[in-house]
């Protein structure tokens, strides 16, 4: 077991406050719903990751699901705290401390079953409207670069603006995007039209945070996938 840091062990009390938001199949509430309180109601692929990461040491540890640009935000500054599953990027790389990686995301854009819309580039989605929503990487991403995007705060709705005409496509991971259509709205067929980058997710902790904290998780998560945790905690979800 890896040593605990003098501030966050068992014995003085501290807790490390880690976060995440609803994005099935990496991070879901066992209840459906985009929030959670108790680390017991939070599964998914990224969620068993940290874990099995946590169970390594001797940290009390509280773990919620939130608004994802909130709990961004919330994490920031404030010592102790965590949120996953967060790409990391070069944008965002002095912003946080980082542990990992753990999984990865495919950058894709899909249409709506119906959709002729074929791509050979990304450039060639300049054209279309985009759905994405707040605060998320990829949404952020094409924003930054000129897209017209529709940034919401949830992506749950997006499936649903694409059936509907009012967007053209939706920019979300490729995993993520067809389970969330159908579970959501009922919605099968999704075309991945385009897959234009794949990052690894980690758990991003915040600058203000004691950096042997930082060593210790990650001694923890090395120990995991040294172990085959991580691999298997993968393929339970993808087989």
């Amino acid at each position: 077991m890896v040593a605990a840091s003098s501030q966050v062990s068992a014995n003085d009390g501290e807790r490390f406050y880690i976060f995440t938001e609803s994005y099935p199949p990496y991070n879901a509430a066992v209840t459906g719903q985009s929030f959670a309180h108790e680390a017991e109601d939070i599964t998914g692929i990224c969620t068993d990751m940290v874990k099995a990461m946590m169970s390594r040491l001797d940290y009390h540890f509280i773990m919620k699901m939130r608004d994802w640009s909130l709990a961004y935000n919330w994490v920031q500054g404030r010592e102790n705290h965590g949120l996953f599953c967060t790409a990391r990027t070069e944008e965002r790389e002095n912003e946080f401390q980082w542990v990992g990686p753990l999984a990865s995301i495919e950058w894709t854009l899909f249409a709506a079953p119906d959709s002729d819309i074929t791509l050979n580039s990304l450039d060639e989605a300049r054209q279309y409207k985009i759905a994405g929503y707040k605060g998320d990487v990829m949404s952020d991403y094409l924003i930054d670069e000129g897209f017209d995007v529709i940034a919401n705060v949830s992506g749950e709705q997006n499936p649903r603006r694409l059936t509907l005409g009012q967007a053209d496509l939706w920019v979300t991971d490729g995993a993520v995007g067809p389970l969330i259509a159908e579970e959501k709205h009922g919605i099968t067929g999704l075309k991945p039209v385009l897959v234009f980058r794949e990052t690894p997710m980690y758990l991003a902790v915040s600058n203000e945070t004691d950096p042997e904290v930082v060593e210790d998780l990650q001694s923890a998560i090395d120990e995991a996938r040294a172990a085959g945790e991580l691999s298997a905690i993968l393929a339970e979800y993808t087989q």
